[in-house]
């Protein structure tokens, strides 16, 4: 069984975030914008495991923002694309990521069960409510107007995948949401279950997260705010008796001087932003969604069009360095990474930002 870096260690965590899709965080219109091709995905993971980066984590998408660039609507389906990661490499943590209201317990159960035999203990789940509106139009289902009814179907939900991990006999399960008859979930994952991830903003997604995961996921736009409400969540946890750690996410241009980046900043986020596309996605996310503080709206839609809201690190390898430091001083257990290539652009971060988080004892 290998280890799985998502569970060891104290380590300030770092990932990529959205490589399985197209443009990954990235609504720009310029022509060196994210490739998603698998070939690209392997080439990245090979990259990331070489480089002891933590874990990948994949965005489920049906459906694009639209824009002249159709931001997100090529995308690879995450079940499959982590078993191909997770046979292909050797350390990193492979995330899939599943909305519970398209996929059936029982299947993901034993898919999640599958991968992370391939790698040999290294699988994660991230669970997703809900909140897409046309998305859910687009596969035939109806999203729910409140929270309290996304979040009762999702604890049923991982109720279940967590009772077929669990039982070594046939059972039947009589739910308000799933009927089951003569049920088994053999086999189980390696460690009986895998590192959890969920997102979540209003109060509903906070309990549930705090019941369910390893990790709650949530955006970084003031660092002060997120103090506060990292603590209050550690402690919403505590007194339930459970250790939460809260993630965020970053989006990276890295460059020897901060007017370059500063210029390839302007040059994707401002000068070929795909304007209707990221009017799309943040309408959309305060619509039906409370991932984002609402009364940041300004702000947020110029870190939407830089990295889909992700906490911006943009300078040079000393800038970015302090940055992943503050969201470390912050409370933060670790950070995705984004970037508008990320096989082109992550190897100057490995060789002149991740010895400088060494140095400084986050990693």
């Amino acid at each position: 069984m290998t280890t799985n870096p998502m569970l060891s260690g104290d380590h300030f965590r770092l990932g990529t975030f959205s490589s399985n899709c197209s443009s990954g965080m990235t609504p720009t219109k310029i022509a060196e914008r994210w490739d998603n091709s698998w070939d690209n995905n392997l080439k990245l993971a090979k990259m990331l495991d070489d480089a002891g980066i933590d874990f990948m984590l994949p965005i489920a998408r049906w459906i694009g923002y639209g824009g002249e660039t159709d931001f997100h609507g090529g995308v690879l389906e995450t079940m499959t694309w982590a078993a191909g990661l997770l046979a292909s490499t050797k350390n990193i943590a492979v995330f899939a990521t599943i909305h519970t209201a398209a996929n059936h317990p029982a299947v993901i159960a034993k898919q999640i069960a599958t991968i992370d035999q391939i790698g040999h203990g290294r699988a994660g789940l991230n669970i997703v409510a809900g909140w897409n509106k046309p998305e859910y139009e687009a596969l035939g289902l109806t999203l729910p107007d409140d929270h309290e009814s996304r979040y009762a179907y999702a604890q049923e939900w991982f109720d279940l995948v967590r009772k077929l991990w669990a039982s070594n006999e046939h059972f039947d399960w009589d739910g308000k949401y799933f009927k089951a008859k003569k049920i088994k979930g053999n086999p189980a994952p390696v460690r009986g279950s895998v590192p959890i991830i969920n997102a979540a903003g209003s109060p509903q997604g906070r309990e549930f997260a705090t019941d369910n995961a390893n990790f709650l996921f949530t955006p970084a736009i003031d660092l002060a705010r997120s103090k506060v409400e990292i603590q209050e969540l550690k402690a919403q946890a505590q007194a339930k008796g459970r250790k939460v750690d809260v993630l965020t996410f970053s989006h990276v241009i890295c460059r020897p001087t901060r007017e370059e980046a500063e210029a390839f900043a302007k040059h994707t986020a401002v000068d070929n932003a795909d304007t209707d596309a990221i009017d799309n996605l943040v309408n959309l996310q305060f619509a039906h969604a409370h991932s984002f503080p609402h009364d940041l709206l300004a702000q947020i839609k110029h870190l939407f069009a830089l990295g889909h809201g992700g906490f911006p690190l943009i300078g040079t390898p000393d800038e970015v360095a302090a940055g992943i430091i503050k969201l470390h001083e912050t409370g933060f257990a670790g950070s995705t990474l984004s970037f508008v290539d990320y096989v082109a652009e992550f190897p100057y971060f490995r060789d002149t930002v991740l010895p400088k988080l060494k140095a400084a004892g986050i990693r």
